[in-house]
This record gives structure tokens, sequence and C-alpha cells, in this order.
């Protein structure tokens, strides 16, 4: 692995899994659009994160048996389609079926991942990891700057439009850059799948990665859902430029990815998932006590995405070491019950903050993460079998 080689993987995560994150600094723009409720807007929202996890399931098995990089090339123009559809949406009915398909097409990011994970040296996978994670952590917090700044003075329906092209000019790029990827199994397409019902099964360290990653996905998303609504409220009067810019604030914390990759291979990628944990309680805990000061959100963003960022990229090093030749299937395995968790917390932070305001918001999170704590504690106390 190049450190180039590296670059281009991160920059392509990022470009690509922005994707999932315009609507959110968007949402009060498109429910005054199609004068629906802030719920109606929410599950639009929630559906493409719902897109992403059934895209993952029936997608990424596939990067097993087929070759890496035309899959990706593919799939990349697969979604300029559907961003296309989604900026020239007429309803809710139809802005819900395109944001369905701009999640299920835009899996990318988790097709280089794995594929990034699998050219790297073992005793590197970690940094590998991280270095690419970073790419990606920094494409969904820039992609909400992006998006408020753009659907503030052009319109949401540009963003999408700028968004369909960023896809073709990625496809053209990484159709040049990206080496060949033979398949690494011989596997037909239904028995990928009764693999990864025996794999779950089988792996109590997959189980555990999938149900707290998807329980620290659903606080992070929880909270980027609601947030426009707040600073649109009367406690800011902000729009959705502003909403926007607090994407650059968690930057901060994705810039750490490398760092966390290092640390996960030095001591333990079990680790850093606890002090993830530890971080998005304090986050919701600053969002409590200081939400309705600015000074205090930004506190609470940059803790958010760091703990988030920790256990994702702590989780995806321990999935990643499992089994070499079932990489993709595992991390599908991962990553349908990460977005699955993102998709409930997306609705349900907009049904929250509609019917019990900020402190419900606040409430939901840190409920998530009580329960990921007990999960996390309950695991430590198994056996650690069947964990290669």
């Amino acid at each position: 692995m190049s450190r180039f080689l590296v670059l281009v993987m991160a920059v392509a995560s990022g470009i690509t899994v922005a994707n999932l994150y315009y609507i959110q600094p968007l949402l009060v723009e498109i429910a005054e659009s199609f004068h629906v409720t802030q719920v109606s807007v929410g599950f639009v929202a929630m559906l493409t994160q719902v897109g992403y996890a059934l895209g993952m399931l029936s997608i990424l098995p596939l990067a097993d048996i087929k070759e890496k990089r035309s899959l990706i090339v593919t799939m990349l123009l697969f979604s300029a389609c559907a961003l296309l559809f989604m900026s020239f949406s007429f309803n809710i009915t139809v802005i819900s079926i395109a944001s369905f398909a701009v999640g299920f097409t835009s899996v990318v990011p988790q097709l280089i991942v794995p594929f990034a994970a699998q050219l790297a040296n073992p005793k590197e996978r970690g940094r590998i990891i991280g270095s690419v994670m970073s790419g990606l952590f920094v494409g969904i917090l820039v992609s909400r700057t992006f998006s408020g700044i753009v659907g503030e003075y052009w319109g949401w329906r540009t963003v999408y439009l700028i968004a369909a092209g960023l896809m073709i000019i990625l496809a053209l790029f990484l159709r040049r850059l990206l080496p060949l990827c033979p398949p690494i199994s011989r596997m037909n397409y239904r028995d990928l799948f009764k693999s990864m019902v025996s794999l779950s099964k089988n792996l109590h360290v997959l189980r555990e990665a999938s149900l707290n990653g998807a329980l620290m996905f659903a606080a992070f998303s929880a909270f980027w859902t609601s947030l426009v609504f707040l600073l649109e409220s009367s406690h800011y009067h902000l729009g959705a430029d502003i909403a926007g810019m607090f994407g650059l604030v968690g930057v901060t914390g994705a810039l750490a990815a490398p760092i966390v990759g290092r640390t996960a291979d030095k001591r333990s990628p079990r680790f850093t998932v606890g002090i993830g944990m530890i971080s998005v309680i304090l986050a919701y805990v600053c969002f409590w006590i200081l939400g309705f000061k600015l000074w205090g959100l930004i506190i609470g963003v940059i803790l958010l995405d760091l703990g988030v960022q920790s256990c994702q990229i702590s989780n995806q090093a321990r999935v990643h070491a499992l089994n070499d030749e079932a990489r993709n299937r595992l991390n599908t395995v991962y990553m349908v019950s990460y977005f699955f968790g993102g998709a409930v917390g997306s609705y349900l932070g907009s049904y929250c903050y509609a019917n019990f305001n900020w402190y419900g918001v606040c409430v939901l999170g840190l409920l998530t993460q009580l329960l990921a704590v007990i999960l996390h504690m309950n695991y430590r106390q198994k056996p650690n079998i069947m964990t290669t």
C-alpha cells in the first residue's frame, strides 16, 4: 500500500459517503418545499440510511466473488443516477423513493475499506483503516457544511446536481487509479448469504461489534438529524448554512482517526471502543447542560465525533481481523447493523425533537449509550472464542 493509494482511497471514501449526509442540514428547506412536517422529512432522512443498509446487504458480499474495481466504478455510476433522481423530485413520495435509492447505491466506501484492509500489511492494518476512515469521516462532516451553504444560497436541488457530477468524475478517476483485485471466493450468491448467517452465529466478536456500532451510530444520527431543527428554533434563529458549518467543527475529531487506528494496533481495539463510548456519553451530557449555548454545542460535537469514530475504526479493525477470506461478508454484517442503528436514530431523533424538544433528543442519545455500555461489559465476561 503506497501512501498515494491510501490517499486516493481516503478521498474517494469521503466524497461518496457524503451522499448520505447532504440531506441533514437541508431538512427544513425540504419540509418547506413540499409543505410537510418535521417527522415526515425525518422519515425521508431515515430512508437514505435504510437504503444504505439494504444496499450493503445486497451488494457488499459481491466483492468476495467479483472484481472489486469494476464493482466500485459501476456503483458510482448508479449513484450518479440516484442523485439526479433526488434533484428532480417533485413531491414527498418521489423524494422518499429517491432518498432510498441514494442510500442503496452509495455503498462504495464500504467496498473501499475492506479493499484497503486486504491490501494492507496485517501489522499496519489498523493504521491503514484509520487513514481511509479519516477521509470517510471528513467526508461525512464536510458534506453537511457543503450542503448547508449551497442549500442556503442556491437551493437544496443544486446540492444533488453537483453530487451527481462528482460521482461521474470519481468513476473516471478510480477506473484509472485503483489496482485490479480479483475475487477471493468461488461461492455463489446464495451461499454468501448463508455464510453470513453462520458467521453471525459463530463469531461473538462480530455480534458485539455490530450491536455497539449500531447503538453508537444511532446516537450520532439522532443528534445530526435534530440539530438543524434546534438551530432554526427561537433559541438560535440560525439557517441551514450554520447547521452545515458544524460539520467543520467535527473535523477536529475526525482527523484523530489515524491515531485511534495506531492505538488499536498497540493496545486493543476493544480498549478504544470503550473510550469511544465514554466520549459519546460526555457529549450528550454536554448537549443536555449546555445545548442552548453555541460553545456548548461545539464542545459536544467534537466529543461526539471523536467517540463515534473511535468506536467505528476499532470495531472495523476487530471485524477485518476475523477471517481474511470472508472480509467483505463480515463487513456487510457489521455495517448493515451499524446503519440500521443510524436509520432508527435519524427517525427517533426527529420524532423526539418534534414531541419532546431538545431534551428528548438528549435522553435518546444517553439511553443508547447506557445500553451500549451494558452490552460492552456483558460481552467482556464471555470467553473469547472463535475470534480468528
